[in-house]
């Protein structure tokens, strides 16, 4: 019989806006939204003073406004944020070398083999959340259970500072009556699906025979009959390389594509800069584009050479725009500008002439 797994999710506590009022007392307890305050800026995080008023990430920067006043909108320090994260990085390390960063502030941990607290989960979690605390003066939350996606869900129980297990004996428990859109996949559109077949929570699905689902959303169906049951076989994988980097923004009013040159040079520069944090190539530019109507539309390039600099990733994004076969009065509610295929930068050295250009898509 397999060992059963010990996996917890740590997630920091509204990182971005608890970094910046840790830094400056004069935020503290005041409602603190990271963004750029402009029309066409989203949040990128909101401190619970200004979750209180309805404020969440990624929402147009411009309702933020209008939902809290009185928010003060800081502008976003990813290099500040980039440091505390190795800080966190380097604590989780000593308990395990499973460590699997999801972003900068949130991670898997496999803490199966854990020497640790004796080798008890809940111990090290809360071990993890002290040294945290006394370390970079923040507050992180956590879940344990025996798989990542029971995990994940945990994590977000007893937030702020606070955390969750689910024991292997509870896992239909504690599923049963969840929502369904708890379930990582489950959009609006997809709940919308379920709750037209009745529906609504999780114990709902897991009345639905594995044939049905599949019948009705392919390889989804399957994942869904699986997570409705506590199952998921994904391992941590630590140290995962770089794949894909990309900006992207949504308006607060649809725009049409021929208002894009601005955005697509801004969101350009920010891919750009965030290249620096990797010592991997990219090779391939992917412009996204979603319409009012919430249809994802990609586009990509691969050129002969990688992309050497900003003008030249924002010229390929802008002539991938050429590329669009939408009516041209398509309004548009979200741009994107990423990179891909991304190699390491001396196997570039060595293979580059192997690389050969590809039509636009």
């Amino acid at each position: 019989m397999a060992q059963l797994r010990k996996i917890i999710h740590v997630d920091m506590d509204a990182f971005y806006a608890s970094v910046e009022q840790r830094d400056d007392p004069g935020l503290r307890g005041r409602p603190v939204v990271v963004a750029w305050k402009g029309p066409r800026s989203v949040v990128c995080a909101a401190s619970y003073e200004a979750r209180t008023f309805g404020v969440r990430s990624a929402m147009p920067a411009l309702r933020a406004e209008r939902l809290c006043p009185d928010a003060v909108f800081v502008p976003p320090d990813f290099a500040r944020y980039k440091a505390v994260s190795r800080q966190i990085r380097a604590i989780f390390l000593q308990h395990t070398p499973l460590v699997e960063p999801l972003s900068l502030d949130e991670a898997y941990l496999d803490v199966t083999a854990s020497p640790s607290c004796g080798g008890i989960a809940t111990d090290i979690a809360r071990l993890i959340r002290a040294q945290i605390r006394e370390t970079t003066a923040l507050t992180a939350s956590a879940g344990i259970a025996p798989n990542k996606f029971l995990a994940k869900i945990a994590s977000d129980w007893r937030k702020p500072d606070g955390q969750f297990v689910v024991p292997p004996s509870r896992v239909e428990q504690f599923l049963t009556p969840l929502p369904v859109n708890r379930v990582p996949g489950v959009g609006k559109v997809m709940e919308g699906r379920l709750a037209a077949l009745g529906i609504a929570t999780v114990g709902d699905l897991r009345g639905l025979p594995l044939e049905q689902l599949q019948a009705l959303f392919g390889s989804f169906g399957a994942r869904l009959y699986k997570r409705a049951r506590g199952i998921d076989e994904r391992p941590v994988e630590p140290d995962q390389p770089v794949q894909s980097i990309s900006s992207e923004d949504t308006f607060a009013e649809d725009l049409p594509l021929g208002q894009f040159d601005e955005l697509i040079t801004q969101l350009a520069e920010r891919t750009w800069r965030a290249t620096g944090r990797t010592e991997r190539i990219a090779h391939t530019v992917v412009l996204k584009l979603k319409t009012a109507q919430f249809r994802i539309l990609t586009r990509s390039f691969t050129p002969d050479s990688p992309p050497g600099s900003v003008e030249e990733l924002r010229d390929i994004a802008l002539a991938l725009c050429q590329r669009v076969q939408l009516p041209p009065d398509t309004r548009y509610r979200l741009v994107g500008v990423g990179l891909s295929g991304f190699r390491d930068r001396a196997e570039v050295l060595l293979q580059g002439d192997l690389f050969r250009g590809s039509s636009p898509e």
